[in-house]
């Protein structure tokens, strides 16, 4: 699907001039605005739908064949508002809360979107797409060119630790500092968000997909500041 088609199929997408992000919160490294790609606004997450979390729990599987079906609009939204989405104004030292732990509330984690048409970077608030890199980037995410399952999935998510935001975790306790600590307490984050995919892949019958990816070559192409780490993938659309 192009992008033209794209975007006639998502009439609740909504391009937005502005980046100012609400409920207090700064964005640590806000990628440029592309000309060619625009910022797209999701559609409110529903709060309502799909299995029960038992259910879900029970369905829980990898599964590594997808079919290029584009997620729709409404899905998408509630998929990344269940990886990684906020969930109460107030959570933790008197921030947002989000629906996946992080050490002292730090949020360490970063979900980069790519799609068929290019590469976002997921806005928790508020809760939007903001463009990073323009064109079709899936093939990059695995390590066997076009014939990989990422190269046609309509949606792989690669997560990406940014160091930096540990200096505003609450308390700041010694572990926050501490290189190798920080190691655990980001691949811990990515775990949880990633055990969120899952679940709502199982409760809405999607297939996932949680790997290792090219980390070298994404921080290259992402444009990385050296503070920041690619960590995983995950891959989810319909199941082929």
């Amino acid at each position: 699907m192009d992008r033209r088609m794209f975007l006639k199929s998502v009439p609740a997408f909504a391009v937005l001039a502005s980046r100012t992000p609400s409920f207090g919160e700064e964005m640590a490294n806000p990628p440029a605005v592309l000309p060619e790609l625009k910022p797209i606004t999701l559609p409110k997450p529903e709060k309502e739908g799909g299995k029960s979390v038992m259910a879900a729990l029970w369905e829980r599987r990898t599964n590594r064949s997808l079919s290029d079906r584009p997620l729709p609009p409404q899905m998408l939204s509630n998929l990344l508002w269940a990886a990684w989405g906020v969930n109460r104004e107030g959570g933790a030292s008197g921030r947002i809360g989000r629906t996946a732990a992080s050490a002292s509330n730090s949020q360490e984690i970063d979900l980069y979107v790519f799609l068929a048409e290019g590469v976002y970077l997921y806005e928790a608030v508020p809760h939007r797409l903001a463009p990073v890199l323009a064109g079709d980037q899936r093939e990059k995410v695995g390590r066997r060119g076009r014939g990989n399952a990422a190269a046609k999935a309509p949606v792989n998510l690669v997560f990406v630790a940014d160091l930096a935001k540990f200096n505003r975790g609450t308390p700041q306790e010694p572990g926050l500092k501490d290189p190798e600590i920080q190691k655990s307490y980001y691949n811990i984050a990515a775990g949880l968000i990633a055990g969120n995919v899952y679940l709502f892949a199982a409760s809405q019958g999607l297939a996932a997909w949680f790997r290792n990816c090219n980390k070298t070559g994404l921080a290259a192409d992402l444009k990385l500041r050296p503070e920041q780490r690619v960590l995983y993938a995950q891959t989810v659309g319909y199941p082929a």
